[in-house]
């Protein structure tokens, strides 16, 4: 009989230093965004060498902001893959502007620069599509090359989603700073956090001005500003109809500790992975993840060949979570939303996004997880493949 385990999917990495952080915010006059998201900001530049950094609420809100920075509006169109969550398309929406949806690549998750020639050649005339949106999925990295080479020909933007690319350094510099405007997520499960929150860095002084005013209502003047400046807090001009975007201390606080960490959270989850990978290698049934140079090890996706097996995806997810291990799946693609199905998207459109989806779940991965925990995942997944294998 085995010990029965409950192995989480994943659980953030908050110590001691994080909790003094907040502390320290508590116990001062200023609450929202002020000196600590200055600081988280100033120090995210020195990390990635990138000249500008802008602190947001969440990574929705600062692909809001760039898309509407690089004008995405009425009558235009990005480009991006449905294998993402729906916040990496649903702000264009949120613009007017429509979605020119790319399959992913045979061999990755990611979206298939091939595709996306497809898309803008046929786009040539129009000219509608203004910005290719690239998903870093899982933190294995796109092909950026590829990418950087069709906008400079086609003459549009690039904006990464990064949300789970940190840290993910290329040959070519880090994610996130190779397009024109990249945006991470500090979300609960994302490989640093704040339990809410993002970062937006761009290395183009326009796009960040822009994105500066339309942070925090269109005002002229930043509000710690406003309350630090000699000159009168209600002296300030709107100048644009902004949003609410803005990381209050609070949570900067905690971000400024985690990213102290981001090479030693990294660390640990990659040990696991390693872990996962030459405990999977002689498993014909597993295809083994993606792993490109500037992997950030945020999710480790088990792919099934369900031609060797007699259990589908969801049935084998149900044992693995009948046995004591949480897992996921990342994604379920946006043709199979009821919202996108209404807008005319078709499974048949994307044969590899569908591929992947029917056989990919997420196992647990978090920093701090034991090698004990990671042994006992692996058994689980053996025996319950082992058993549904066709001999």
């Amino acid at each position: 009989m085995k010990k029965k385990q409950n192995i989480p999917f994943s659980k953030p990495a908050i110590g001691k230093e994080e909790k003094k952080a907040v502390q320290r915010v508590l116990n001062s006059s200023w609450l929202t965004t002020g000196k600590e998201a200055l600081a988280f900001e100033e120090e995210f530049c020195f990390l990635l060498n990138v000249k500008h950094s802008l602190t947001v609420n969440s990574a929705t809100s600062g692909l809001h902001l760039a898309f509407e920075a690089c004008g995405i509006k009425e009558g235009t169109k990005i480009i991006t893959s449905p294998y993402t969550f729906i916040s990496t398309a649903s702000p264009a929406i949120h613009l007017g502007a429509e979605i020119a949806y790319c399959d992913i690549e045979k061999d990755s998750y990611n979206i298939d620069p091939e595709k996306i020639e497809d898309i803008l050649k046929k786009d040539i005339h129009q000219k509608k599509i203004k910005a290719i949106v690239p998903i870093h999925i899982a933190g294995n990295p796109c092909n950026m090359k590829d990418i950087r080479f069709l906008a400079n020909k086609y003459g549009v933007y690039i904006i990464e989603d990064a949300a789970h690319a940190l840290p993910s350094i290329t040959d070519d510099g880090w994610l996130g700073t190779l397009g024109d405007i990249g945006v991470f997520s500090f979300y609960a499960t994302k490989t640093i956090t704040t339990g809410e929150g993002g970062m937006v860095v761009t290395k183009n002084d326009e796009l960040a001005q822009r994105m500066k005013t339309m942070r925090l209502h269109g005002i002229d003047r930043p509000v710690w500003d406003r309350y630090s400046s000699p000159k009168a807090s209600w002296l300030y001009d709107v100048v644009e109809a902004g949003y609410k975007y803005n990381l209050p201390d609070i949570l900067a606080a905690i971000g400024r500790e985690q990213l102290k960490k981001t090479f030693l959270l990294y660390e640990q989850r990659k040990e696991i992975v390693d872990s996962y990978n030459a405990a999977f290698a002689h498993c014909d049934w597993i295809i083994p993840p993606p792993d490109a140079i500037g992997n950030a090890c945020h999710l480790y996706f088990l792919q099934l060949d369900l031609e060797k097996l007699t259990i589908d995806r969801d049935s084998f997810a149900l044992e693995l979570q009948e046995n004591g291990v949480s897992v996921s799946v990342h994604f379920i693609p946006h043709y199979h939303m009821s919202y996108w199905k209404k807008r005319g998207l078709e499974v048949k459109d994307f044969p590899e996004s569908e591929k992947k989806f029917n056989s990919t779940l997420s196992l647990p991965l978090w920093p701090g997880m034991t090698k004990k925990m990671a042994n006992f995942v692996i058994d689980r997944v053996k025996e319950i493949g082992e058993k549904a294998y066709v001999r």
